[in-house]
């Protein structure tokens, strides 16, 4: 009982301090201290059983060790993008073809094209991010929502579609023995109606601000680069599709490790393309290192807070709890993974841990795999992405320079409601068809 409640107190006081702007390096650790305590994790390792230092330091230090040289080369990917004026040129001959009403537009299609692409939804808010800063910049709208389109374009009918790249849509291929294609009819229908119904979203809440006196606000730390020194917009593009086709080619092969080589030659292709147009390399290097460090270390710092979780004895209650929810089995299966995955904060971790137990008990049971496999992989997209999300922390403060309490209102309306209601909606063309 003590655990449960240090579990979900912990959940709840990370998600409070999120949204209040506290420094992850001190909150997260501090809410998984309490989770741990509560579980009767011992704070210093005393023999070889776990201990809070050390399991927390093991999930910090495992997702370093695995994303730092992505982390790295997004980072010098998106501010090479900034420093040579690449995103801004682009930027603008987009807004020049297809109209400034159109730039939110262009931000969530270069993100989806990108993450159905392969490169890793972490990855495409670096590379996009300057982009989307000039086309909101140019089109006057509030940047506190450029957050928002990111993730929409990224972690919503992209990430979980059939035939997605993404780990989301792959692991369920291990343990239930299916395809990255299963139930492509349905998510077919899903992600379209996904993507209209939050696109409509999107506009109408910037709409609102908009006419609520809301406008682009410019900071210091923008670049600024004169109308001169523009490349042209095709040495921004190729870069992107450099990017894309390389991590396409690869991605079977290496699985995540294929984004060192697209992003490496991303890095390479605009040096090649735009050396002259770069207006200080060093700095932009050094702000880039820097960026990737703050970028993993607050990501990581919330990792670390999910490996508390998964270790603490009502983690184990709560995957029991959620497998044996009586009913029709593939709202069981929903529900089972959208708990787990909101409970780590992580839509591949709440598969990982979920699968193995609830694909063999569904399976079982007689559930087709494929619409396991779909439910599951939509599932792990929903309530994945709240305050203490680490993709959220790091598109929303690392990347963007924006706030929880300005930004994550419309990022939770289009990753945890429209995903939300697209798993719905999902269940009931499989319950009908």
């Amino acid at each position: 009982m003590l655990s449960m409640i240090g579990l979900i107190g912990g959940l709840i006081l990370l998600t409070t301090l999120a949204l209040r702007g506290w420094n992850l390096f001190i909150a997260a650790p501090l809410c998984a201290l309490i989770v741990g305590l509560s579980g009767g994790l011992p704070v210093f390792p005393e023999s070889d059983a776990p201990a809070f230092v050390t399991t927390y330091m093991k999930g910090f230090a495992g997702f370093v060790g695995a994303w730092f040289l992505m982390f790295l080369l997004g980072s010098l990917f998106g501010k090479f993008m900034e420093d040579t004026g690449s995103a801004d040129a682009l930027a603008r001959w987009i807004v020049d073809k297809i109209g400034m009403r159109h730039a939110v537009a262009a931000v969530v299609m270069a993100c989806a094209i990108l993450t159905y692409g392969g490169v890793s939804v972490f990855i495409v808010a670096f590379s996009v991010y300057p982009m989307a800063l000039s086309l909101f910049k140019d089109a006057d709208l509030p940047r506190r929502f450029i957050p928002a389109a990111l993730a929409f374009g990224s972690v919503t009918f992209t990430m979980t579609s059939a035939g997605s790249p993404e780990i989301q849509n792959w692991i369920p291929i291990k343990h239930l023995g299916t395809s990255p294609y299963a139930e492509w009819q349905v998510s077919l229908i899903v992600a379209v109606l996904m993507a209209a119904f939050g696109f409509w979203w999107l506009k109408r809440m910037i709409g609102q601000a908009v006419a609520n006196g809301e406008y682009f606000e410019h900071r210091d730390t923008d670049p600024d680069i004169s109308v001169r020194d523009y490349p042209h917009p095709l040495t921004g593009f190729l870069p992107l599709i450099v990017v894309l086709l390389i991590s396409f080619f690869f991605h079977e092969k290496y699985a995540q490790y294929a984004l060192i080589l697209a992003l490496g030659g991303g890095c390479l292709s605009i040096m090649a393309l735009n050396f002259r147009h770069f207006h200080n390399m060093p700095k932009a290097i050094n702000e880039a290192t820097n960026g990737a460090l703050i970028a993993i270390g607050n990501t990581a710092a919330v990792v670390g807070f999910g490996t508390i979780a998964k270790a603490s004895p009502a983690f184990a209650v709560a995957v029991d709890t959620v497998t044996g929810i009586p009913g029709n089995e593939l709202i069981g299966a929903a529900i089972g993974v959208t708990m787990i995955a909101g409970l780590t904060g992580s839509a591949s971790g709440g598969l990982s841990i979920a699968l193995p137990v609830l694909g063999p008990h569904y399976m079982d049971l007689g559930v087709n795999p494929e619409q396991l496999h779909r439910i599951s992989s939509i599932a792990s997209g929903a309530l994945d992405s709240l305050p203490h999300n680490g993709y959220i922390v790091t598109t929303v403060r690392a990347i963007c320079g924006e706030t929880h309490k300005t930004a994550y209102g419309p990022i939770a309306a289009l990753t945890v409601v429209v995903p939300s209601i697209g798993l719905i909606i999902a269940i009931a063309l499989m319950q009908w068809f």
